[in-house]
């Protein structure tokens, strides 16, 4: 109220010449009149006739005093945001005692971290975690109640599968290890809901928020719902599973496999995409829409967005969580939830405990104890398939609480919406009706005239973008997030100002500047109206932004014209937009830095091919076009935009100057904020055989490869030897070029180095079998081998022309291809695993001279003595400290059959 009483005397009344009644002051001038004035602008204080004087608004931006009022607008709104983000982690807690401790939970999570990397198949993973996990599960079960019983179950299972995840390919697992733990009422309980986290970790990293913290709050959970005295009506099956980061193996071998999963009718998957913060809902259901009631009931500091959920499922983060397990190998609904903050040292050395706020921890624990509780005593549970209908809208109004509705009714409410908005838009080209035609076609002006400021802003934007990219500058931004604001926020702006700073002066040039404005608004609210309706054709539940986006402006202007008619209305016109604007433009900003928080660190992960500049570019333009629909109008209704322009440009030529010096440089070593580049190096040793067996080819070196744009441009200076005369070439007649990808991602990583070295010699060496060949009906071939080997090894797969894959013995016996066409399968295994056996079964017409299939096979090793050679070692010191570098050893051997 404060900002909008000061800034109250920025608008100011003036006396303009013309005689109009004020119910039409925002009707265009009648048709005699466009030949004097342009539409009724000013005729320089002259007198029309006429006892009444039609007031007008204007802005004195030509004196630099009009642009602060929006700018102090949104800088408050700005304000707001941030506070209701630190808000979300420390609300506390109803007065009393807590039921979840959060001390006793970081006690879990510093002796899980301390283990080490826990990666699969080590004895840090399948021993030492494992161990502290019973030990502590053991401890709360002998200080449990009488009201319930627990049992603990270790499971080991083998299995496989295939996925559409990073383009498609298949997994197997063998021997990897789960730590099951069942709390039932004491009579027993035929329905369960299920909570996971994973203990194991990606190599070389600590894993205390992916996902050590998780599993600490489950812990503790489970120490607090045991030594309850309030019996529950369902059981609580609490998984620890063992093989997430190996692409989600151990969740399909406990959901499909286990006895106790007959039982699950709902889950909660705890996960991680940044170190500790707030836990963001990310996914619900499928459909299942009292799930999401179930966690608006019960969440004590809800953080939730049917948006996150949209965007996420949409594929464009390179993600995957143990839900997509539970929703399509078990046909289970649950809640996926993740810590957002700070994924700059996500997968990273960095990922340690103390970075984990003691605050995060109980915000987290508070939530998910609470949800937990309310679907262990839910009647809901038993009959969950009988609510299994339709999706739900639902989002948190500053972490406050959340909002939650059928998308059904959601729906419903977007056309009334939109159809509200389209009346009132017919009404006001019908006023009157003699100049139907002639309004329609100057709001369709409008309507076009803002699309085009739209287009040529993203346009100028993605210019900008680009060329920061070509010059070598790319991810200046990444250390210094303002930068990106300053540099392709304010070209937004400015462009878009301009556009319509132009339309004003030459196309629209002496016509009413009320008009304009007024017209201008609406030509924003048709454009906000029909995104309503085609996002809600289309299904998306994003769609209510777009209502929020057409219901309070219109709610507002109606309000405002109603001000306006009354004498000395200046204050209150000024006071009644801001608040219409009030919940959007607040929602939006909060929703916007929520997207910037997740999205700007996977730019340092988002691999070498995609332009990292001009993904955020493009995304800051989108919100300043939003964020502008409504202020777009101001241009008309000001006298001036100089000096708005001149400051934005300046600031604009600035910071590109400053950007292109590399002043800004894109990596922090900071203790406290590091914000690492990621590469990755692997001591590789490669064998090509031909049809005979004999090996035609070998090479050894480091393969290199940086996880963004930047390549491995800024590491030159540091390791000279490092450079682009060493990009490695791919082999086109081998699989995957033949290079030991662990995951298919080639398609990321175009652009890798290979720095010969010297061979390697793993102590423990892979052995690869061919056991069989056999004639099949209707002209197959089915070959069958043996491989023993480390826990981590990729095959990978290409029938030669003219034969093609037919089946095989992995997942469900349809071979599933990546993107390229060649086959890869992720093989891993705990310990005391057999050697693999697997078939191919491949259709030849014809026999060929060059055999029908190429079968390669990569072996990694990620830990123990044959992780890293004594030249990868040295080569890992030298590189500076703002690098994040993980090596590890491998060996590839490439055959023809």
């Amino acid at each position: 109220m404060e900002r909008s009483g000061a800034a109250a005397p920025v608008w100011r009344l003036r006396v303009a010449g013309g005689h109009r009644d004020r119910d039409r002051a925002h009707l265009p001038p009648r048709e005699e009149d466009d030949d004097d004035d342009g539409g009724g602008g000013d005729t320089g204080g002259k007198k029309r006739g006429g006892p009444r004087r039609r007031r007008r608004l204007v802005l004195p931006l030509a004196e630099g005093r009009g642009a602060p009022l929006v700018l102090l607008y949104l800088l408050g709104l700005r304000a707001l945001v941030q506070l209701s983000h630190r808000q979300l982690l420390s609300q506390p807690s109803p007065a009393g005692p807590r039921d979840f401790s959060a001390p006793r939970a970081r006690g879990y999570l510093d002796n899980i971290t301390a283990i080490g990397p826990r990666t699969v198949g080590s004895p840090e993973n399948e021993v030492l975690a494992v161990n502290y996990l019973l030990e502590q599960i053991r401890a709360i079960e002998r200080e449990s109640t009488d009201a319930h019983k627990l049992f603990i179950d270790i499971q080991r299972p083998t299995g496989s599968f295939s996925i559409d995840f990073l383009g498609g390919f298949t997994s197997y697992y063998a021997n990897i290890t789960n730590v099951i733990v069942k709390l039932e009422p004491r009579n027993g309980a035929e329905h369960a809901v299920l909570s996971n986290c994973h203990f194991d970790s990606v190599p070389n990293t600590p894993g205390a928020s992916d996902d050590a913290v998780s599993c600490a709050v489950m812990l503790e959970i489970l120490n607090t719902l045991s030594k309850s005295s309030e019996p529950l009506q369902h059981a609580v099956i609490f998984l620890f599973n063992g093989a997430e980061e190996n692409i989600l193996q151990a969740s399909h071998g406990f959901i499909t496999q286990h006895e106790w999963a007959k039982s699950i009718r709902a889950f909660i998957n705890l996960e991680a995409a940044g170190v500790g913060g707030k836990e963001l809902v990310f996914q619900t259901g499928p459909e299942n829409p009292w799930l999401v009631q179930a966690y608006v009931v019960a969440a004590k500091h809800p953080f939730a967005s049917v948006v996150a959920q949209e965007i996420f499922q949409s594929g464009i983060i390179p993600a995957d969580t143990d839900f997509r397990i539970y929703r399509d190998f078990g046909n289970v609904p649950g809640i996926d939830l993740a810590f957002i903050e700070n994924g700059y040292i996500y997968h990273t050395e960095y990922d340690t405990s103390d970075r984990i706020l003691t605050d995060s921890i109980q915000r987290a624990g508070d939530n998910i104890l609470a949800v937990l509780k309310y679907l262990a005593t839910s009647d809901k549970l038993a009959k969950s398939f009988e609510y299994r209908h339709g999706n739900v809208v639902f989002f948190d109004v500053l972490g406050l609480f959340v909002l939650a509705y059928p998308a059904r009714v959601g729906t419903i409410m977007n056309y009334v919406t939109a159809a509200i908005a389209f009346l009132y838009l017919g009404k006001k080209v019908l006023q009157p009706k003699s100049r139907a035609v002639q309004n329609l076609k100057k709001l369709l002006t409008a309507f076009g005239l803002t699309l085009l400021s739209w287009v040529c802003t993203l346009v100028a934007v993605l210019v900008v973008a680009a060329f920061v990219s070509v010059i070598g500058r790319s991810l200046s931004w990444y250390t210094h997030f303002y930068v990106s604001v300053f540099l392709y926020g304010t070209a937004a702006a400015a462009k878009l100002i301009l556009v319509h700073t132009l339309a004003k002066k030459f196309f629209y040039k002496n016509m009413n500047e009320q008009y304009l404005g007024d017209i201008f608004f609406d030509a924003s609210l048709m454009i906000w109206s029909i995104a309503l309706a085609v996002i809600t054709q289309i299904g998306l539940c994003s769609a209510f932004i777009c209502t929020l986006w057409v219901a309070f402006p219109l709610l507002a202007k109606l309000m405002i014209h109603k001000e306006f008619s009354q004498k000395g209305a200046t204050m209150k016109f000024v006071m009644m937009y801001m608040l219409g604007m009030f919940v959007p433009y607040l929602y939006m900003m909060y929703l916007s830095w929520t997207v910037f928080e997740m999205f700007t660190p996977i730019m340092g992960r988002s691999g070498s091919e995609i332009l990292p500049d001009v993904v955020l570019a493009g995304f800051i333009v989108v919100i300043t076009m939003i964020l502008s629909s409504y202020f777009i109008n101001f241009v008309y209704l000001v006298k001036s935009t100089k000096t708005t322009l001149i400051t934005l440009t300046t600031v604009f030529v600035v910071t590109l100057i400053l950007v292109c010096s590399g002043i800004f440089f894109p990596y922090s070593s900071d203790a406290a904020n590091p914000k690492p580049k990621r590469v990755f190096l692997q001591h590789t040793s490669r064998r090509f055989h031909d049809l005979d067996g004999n090996v035609i080819k070998s090479d050894s070196g480091i393969w290199i490869n940086g996880f963004d744009y930047n390549g491995i441009s800024h590491i030159t200076p540091h390791v000279p030897e490092i450079n682009d005369t060493i990009r490695t070439p791919c082999d086109e007649q081998a699989p995957f070029c033949g290079l030991p990808w662990i995951l298919p991602v080639h398609f990321m990583f175009r652009k890798n180095w290979y720095l010969p070295a010297p061979e390697i010699f793993p102590r423990s060496p892979i052995h690869f079998k061919v056991l069989s060949k056999e004639l099949m009906p209707w002209d197959n071939v089915r070959l069958s081998f043996e491989v023993a080997g480390p826990s981590h090894m990729s095959l990978y797969v290409r029938p030669h022309e003219g034969s093609a894959l037919s089946t095989w013995s992995l997942g469900d016996g349809t071979p599933v291809a990546s993107l390229g066409g060649d086959y890869f399968v992720f093989y891993s295994h705990g310990l005391l695993a057999a050697p693999w056996h697997f078939w191919i079964e491949l259709t030849a017409p014809e026999k060929r001279s060059d055999g029908i299939v190429s079968l390669a096979i990569a072996a990694h090793y990620f830990f123990g003595e044959d992780q890293k050679s004594p030249q990868l070692s040295a080569l890992l010191e030298r590189f500076p400290n703002w690098t994040f570098s993980s090596g590890w050893s491998c060996t590839y051997d490439l055959f023809v059959f």
